[in-house]
């Protein structure tokens, strides 16, 4: 039996994946560019080197990544720092369950650690997990496997020996491509028919998580 899950945070764990995607799309238009919801959709999870790549394909070679995304972030870090964030829902029942079960956690975000224990601080959930990794800890962030590796190799376990959970498609791949099989939980998309080839499961809840325990 699988004693090992390792968690995406925004829009998994925590209901902030819709701040990335609002914000995204507000600091693409203080720079004069329309940035589409398929678009916005499509960056969620991007870690280096892929995003600059991704936004010059959609863009242009003359786009400035690295300006926008440094806007794009201040405009986040202000919702993080001073709006309510909240846990999606049945987070806490499902964590205190697996830990009542013995089943390790971990997070493996692509935000920065201080960051990430921070909001999980707030929203009561941080103690219940064994370990965090950032995909800035790694030479690729997602979709590349690296953060999911790193977060096995810190716990110890195989990635087969794993289950990750997810809600955006590069997230997805990142984490198949380790060798953890994967559940999704969509958040603001349902996966397609192509990415439904990488899914172990999907569910509609985190609470539904419990029954494979």
């Amino acid at each position: 039996m699988i004693q090992t899950v390792i968690f995406d945070l925004d829009g998994t764990l925590l209901d902030t994946e819709k701040y990335y995607f609002a914000k995204w799309k507000e600091a693409m238009a203080h720079f004069g560019y329309h940035m589409t919801d398929e678009e916005a959709y499509s960056v969620r999870s991007l870690g280096m080197p892929y995003a600059p790549e991704h936004f010059k394909k959609l863009y242009g070679e003359d786009f400035d990544y690295d300006k926008v995304h440094t806007y794009r972030r201040k405009l986040t870090d202000q919702v993080l720092d001073e709006g309510p964030i909240e846990a999606k829902p049945g987070a806490e029942e499902l964590l205190k369950y697996l830990r009542k079960k013995g089943v390790r956690t971990a997070i493996a975000t692509a935000g920065g650690v201080e960051r990430s224990s921070s909001l999980l601080r707030r929203v009561g959930l941080y103690d219940y997990l064994d370990h965090i990794v950032s995909a800035r800890q790694v030479a690729h962030g997602k979709p590349a496997p690296d953060v999911y590796l790193y977060a096995c190799s810190q716990l110890h376990v195989q990635p087969q020996e794993c289950y990750a959970v997810e809600d955006s498609p590069n997230g997805i791949h990142s984490a198949y491509s380790a060798g953890c099989k994967v559940f999704m939980v969509p958040d603001l998309t349902q996966p397609d028919a192509e990415l439904e080839k990488f899914i172990y499961k999907k569910v509609e809840s985190l609470v539904a998580l419990k029954e494979y325990f």
